[in-house]
């Protein structure tokens, strides 16, 4: 089972590239926001959130990039997970950031979305050729 490989790969190249324009943007907002926030670690969270979003975002276009050659479901799969897991991982530590407010288990399910995409691309460059 493959994905139409120009849509995916252009999809996850686009969404690899926004996110980390955001996380740039994330960065500066970061730099100069931080001592007001209200948690008194804003600056280490928000740093933590923009090294994971901008580290992601590169996966996310590298995901598109082998998915021009064969798009799989493997990949398929690992740019949703690069994708909910920066939105899980570095939405939840901005929130706490920002709010002063944990988001519960949101954190931890996002690194363990980063981890099985990074699983899932492993997958897709050691499955068998289908022909």
């Amino acid at each position: 089972m493959s994905a139409a490989p120009g849509k995916a790969a252009r999809g996850f190249v686009a969404s690899g590239a926004l996110v980390l324009a955001a996380g740039v943007a994330l960065g500066a907002v970061a730099s100069h926001a931080a001592g007001r926030a209200p948690h008194p670690d804003a600056a280490r969270l928000l740093q933590t959130a923009v090294d994971y979003q901008l580290v992601h975002g590169v996966g996310l276009v590298l995901v598109g990039v082998l998915a021009r050659f064969a798009s799989t479901r493997w990949l398929v799969l690992a740019g949703a997970s690069f994708l909910l897991g920066i939105a899980f991982f570095c939405g939840s530590l901005c929130w706490l950031a920002f709010t002063g407010r944990s988001a519960g288990p949101v954190a931890p399910l996002g690194g363990m979305l980063f981890i099985v995409g990074w699983v899932l691309v492993a997958v897709h460059a050691l499955a068998r050729e289908r022909r």
